[in-house]
């Protein structure tokens, strides 16, 4: 069986690098929809503004410069349907934001294409802002012929003033690879809502729906609804995480594991192969463990991929096993990765010890690039550590920076992540910062520590309060039950 592995980088570059021609047997991908917002991971709201301090888990923008030029001019020259349609979309659209996303999407849609099996089927998540573009591309990367369902995900959420239908849907574009796909005929249950929508049917004492059939002739008798349950359409009514719903993880994309279970268990067996190259937050990674299905994730952020991490463990605690490739492994890794991205640098820091990322807005947090927070000694009672992440020199000023820091935010712990080893006066200038104690634990921790990065990788870490135990970093991923990889009944109602 094919192993479970998360990448981090590039998804274009790890598809063209590692993973072969007709693996994959089912492909679910959620791109940026190119509605012009930034997202911030791990808050609440979306924030348009461009301060260069936020955390930022992707900006869902495009504008048309050398590097798209460069890449629309392969895809042209390699000639057939894809160069005509982006052809055509140059033409009709011109060089802006919209032929920018086009572009980056073409060359991914024709690697997905290339890494699925002939039974395989791929579903493209999307809005009204491209769905129509990206459905033309589509037809010419798999052919008008393989296309299956626009599928419609309707949900329900809060209305607004407008001067236009308020959208409460997204469209999800259902292609095969061909026309042998995989396909199993879930069902949905009936339910109670169902039945009362048909005057003709009824419920007997055994909860079957029947109605009466009468002929010519002869007395009614009862014609009972597949016990199987009802077919689905293309229409799925299946709820938005709203703001208190317990699997929601604070991403905000993040889409309702009910929906990837669906598409899963349609489009898939146990133990078929299932690939999400835009990772996000792991639902679809997370649905396709819970159904046993085998799988294959990407993204191109460090702080989706500790998200995706803690939301498997989470989940499933030792029962997932997976590899994964792309992030630094050793201190040249960590050298280069600083160098090249500072933020994916400070993220992965970050994220070797379970930290959350910190969103620096102007007058808050300043000096503070992580926390973690952890139960106290008392009930409900929470402290905090903060991290302080340096790619380049460090002195002693740093550590008093920290310590200013720790007292002002009145934290029990303050570490500080730095490539360097510390120097001497900087461990004095630690060292006199004294100990948090614990008395549940029965131990003091120094409150202020210095821990380098060869360190974290050789698996050393923060000296506090077990986390397992007591750890409230990130909101905890909803503890899985076994499906035994089957296709469940879906509820429509």
């Amino acid at each position: 069986m094919q192993e479970n592995t998360l990448y981090y980088g590039d998804n274009l570059d790890v598809m063209r690098r590692h993973i072969k021609d007709e693996t994959v047997d089912l492909v679910y991908l959620d791109p940026p929809f190119n509605s012009n917002a930034n997202y911030n991971v791990l808050f609440a709201e979306k924030d348009g503004s461009k301060a260069a301090s936020q955390i930022q888990a992707f900006t869902d923008t495009w504008k048309w410069d050398q590097e798209d030029e460069a890449v629309y001019a392969e895809l042209v020259t390699r000639g057939g349907k894809v160069s005509k349609v982006m052809q055509a979309f140059y033409v009709f659209l011109g060089p802006c934001d919209m032929l920018s996303y086009l572009t980056m999407m073409a060359p991914r849609l024709v690697e997905l294409r290339r890494v699925m099996k002939p039974t395989a089927s791929i579903y493209l998540h999307c809005d009204p802002t491209a769905s129509h573009y990206l459905k033309m591309l589509m037809d010419a990367i798999f052919g008008p012929g393989n296309f299956r369902n626009e599928v419609v995900w309707s949900y329900r959420r809060y209305t607004a003033k407008s001067n236009r239908f308020q959208r409460l849907h997204d469209v999800i574009l259902f292609y095969g690879r061909s026309d042998s796909i995989i396909f199993n005929d879930i069902r949905g249950e009936y339910g109670e809502k169902s039945g009362k929508a048909d005057s003709h049917y009824k419920q007997d004492e055994e909860g079957r729906w029947f109605r009466w059939q009468k002929r010519k002739g002869q007395e009614p008798y009862k014609i009972f609804l597949s016990p199987e349950g009802r077919r689905l359409g293309d229409v799925w009514d299946i709820p938005h995480i709203n703001a208190s719903a317990l699997e929601r993880l604070g991403y905000p994309t993040q889409k309702p594991q009910a929906l990837l279970e669906r598409i899963i268990s349609a489009s898939s067996n146990p133990g078929d192969l299932v690939f999400d190259p835009f990772g996000g937050c792991g639902t679809t990674i997370t649905a396709a463990q819970g159904l046993g299905r085998p799988w294959i994730g990407i993204d191109i952020t460090h702080l989706a991929i500790t998200l995706i991490k803690a939301r498997l463990m989470d989940s499933f605690g030792n029962a997932v096993a997976f590899k994964t490739i792309g992030e630094p492994t050793s201190f040249h890794d960590a050298e280069a990765l600083a160098a090249s991205d500072p933020y994916q640098f400070q993220w992965w820091a970050l994220g070797l010890v379970g930290a959350r990322p910190v969103e620096e807005k102007k007058g808050s947090d300043k000096g503070i690039d992580g926390r973690i927070i952890f139960q106290g000694d008392k009930p409900e009672v929470f402290e905090s550590v903060i991290l302080s992440v340096k790619a380049g020199h460090t002195n002693a000023a740093h550590v008093r920076d920290l310590k200013g820091v720790l007292d002002r935010e009145k934290a029990a712990i303050g570490v500080l992540i730095s490539m360097q080893e510390p120097t001497a006066p900087m461990r004095m200038e630690a060292i006199t910062a004294g100990f948090y104690e614990s008395e549940v634990w029965g131990r003091k921790y120094p409150k202020m520590q210095l821990v380098t990065v060869a360190e974290l990788l050789a698996g050393k870490g923060i000296d506090m309060p077990p986390i397992k135990q007591v750890n409230r970093t990130f909101k905890r991923a909803i503890k899985a039950e076994s499906k035994k990889g089957e296709a469940e009944s879906l509820p429509l109602d």
